[in-house]
């Protein structure tokens, strides 16, 4: 198996996950936060659904100076969230199945002005800024969530609030 596809199951056994906990976002709940340093709930749910097609797509790159990173638009309700997120996913799954185990392997840069931050293998960037990457901002969703009352679905095992091995 190559790398591209070991990336790409990871990427569709978690987006079903991923999948559910956006569907779970209160609408009327969206421009809440936990803190005023905090990210609402809609950005931060926006950023989940963007992560995967916006990391692979820079990703395709060569480097990618951070200078040119634009937020997501916030989202206007938990269905635009999944739609956003089914979309991505299926960017990341192009670009992903589209490159071979060498093009994975060649370096790839981060820059700010044209000055490297960060040099690591393509791949690299795949496994912690677009897998990784999401499962942290996934699980600060649960914690809003879960601040909000909304009930957190099994994500690697039972939640408080469901245990599919009850």
């Amino acid at each position: 198996m190559s790398m591209g596809s070991t990336l790409i199951a990871e990427l569709e056994r978690e987006a079903r996950t991923t999948r559910i906990l956006l569907e779970r976002v209160p609408d009327e709940k969206l421009g809440w936060k936990p803190h005023e340093k905090s990210m609402t709930l809609g950005q931060l749910a926006q950023h989940v659904a963007t992560i995967p097609g916006g990391i692979a797509t820079i990703g395709s790159l060569d480097s990618y100076d951070i200078t040119n990173f634009t937020k997501p638009p916030e989202p206007g309700s938990s269905a635009e969230l999944v739609a956003t997120l089914d979309e991505n996913v299926a960017k990341a799954k192009n670009i992903l199945g589209g490159m071979d185990d060498a093009a994975l392997m060649q370096s790839w840069s981060l820059t700010k002005a044209g000055e490297p931050v960060l040099v690591l293998p393509r791949v690299g960037l795949f496994r912690t800024i677009l897998l990784n990457h999401l499962y942290h901002h996934r699980g600060q969703l649960t914690v809003y969530l879960r601040l909000l009352d909304v009930p957190i679905p099994s994500i690697y095992g039972p939640s408080a609030d469901e245990n599919p091995f009850a």
